[in-house]
């Protein structure tokens, strides 16, 4: 059984800013803000419940048992954007063409919902361990192209193309639940919820090329191991959607995670040219959508 007095002390990591609104690249409390469910405290009981990272709407443990193959158990506040259940159904669904985790077990007991997964190999992304930043950097950008490449559009049912992403960005305003102070990146934060809108109105692209897109395509969410992305987490926002949804979030999170002058080589690795504008469109739908 896990009390508080169990848990260990974890190494800090480095999060992707939807596991804290209005920050790219934070450090990890490792304090948990939620408590687990008693139901999956109790199928879990005989584990070791180690926090890996630990925020106000959502908290993940590592569950590891000896000679049973380590487990990841993710809780968070039902009716959340994205939440645990369509993670849940994107992870699913991906799982026969991409390195995701393994579904192990969903539920909810109303105020929170949670997700059993199965761990994957190598570091996140972020790991000071992997050595120079450069080499991290080729390694995502061709880790994204293989998940563009090898996911199949025409058969995933998860949409996110551009009628479904303003509706969504609209349903979203109306409704209060865009917060510029708190979900705008720092290139956003001088903008106002009206001016924003607009903003992202005059930016729309004339077109599309659609991909299966990560949706959250970020260091912190992409395992490294001997130069390649061995898998790919936190997928509840995956969906077709233009390749340029993740590739302005992931050169912008380049650049968070890592420090300046690396966007440029992470667009050569994945074998796109520069688009500034339909660059600023997404990182700006980015900050809108969640």
């Amino acid at each position: 059984m896990r009390t508080d007095d169990d848990i260990p002390p974890v190494p800090h990591l480095r999060l992707s800013r939807r596991s804290r609104p209005g920050i790219t690249a934070v450090t990890a409390m490792t304090t948990p803000q939620l408590a687990a469910p008693v139901a999956l405290d109790a199928a879990y009981a005989d584990r070791v419940w180690t926090p890996v990272s630990c925020y106000p709407a959502q908290t993940t443990w590592r569950l590891d048992h000896a000679g049973r193959p380590t487990l990841y158990a993710k809780v968070g506040r039902t009716g959340a954007y994205p939440g645990l259940a369509a993670e849940a159904a994107r992870t699913r669904w991906a799982r026969p063409y991409l390195p995701v985790p393994g579904v192990v077990a969903t539920g909810t007991d109303g105020p929170l919902e949670w997700l059993v997964t199965t761990r994957l190999p190598g570091l996140p992304a972020t790991d000071p361990t992997l050595g120079e930043p450069a080499s991290s950097v080729v390694a995502l950008a061709e880790g994204l192209r293989r998940l563009h490449q090898r996911a199949p559009a025409h058969h995933c049912p998860f949409q996110f193309r551009l009628p479904v992403a303003i509706d969504h960005v609209r349903r979203r305003a109306a409704a209060g639940h865009v917060d510029p102070a708190e979900d705008f990146d720092d290139d956003h934060r001088h903008l106002d919820l009206d001016t924003a809108l607009r903003e992202l109105e005059r930016l729309h692209p004339d077109d599309e090329d659609p991909v299966v897109c990560h949706g959250d395509y970020c260091p912190p969410n992409a395992l490294l191991a001997d130069g390649q992305v061995t898998g790919y987490v936190d997928l509840g926002e995956l969906g077709v959607a233009d390749r340029w949804w993740d590739l302005a979030v992931a050169t912008r999170a380049v650049t968070r995670n890592y420090g300046p002058g690396l966007e440029d080589l992470f667009l050569d690795a994945y074998g796109a040219r520069p688009d500034p504008r339909r660059q600023a469109f997404y990182r700006l739908l980015y900050d809108l959508a969640s």
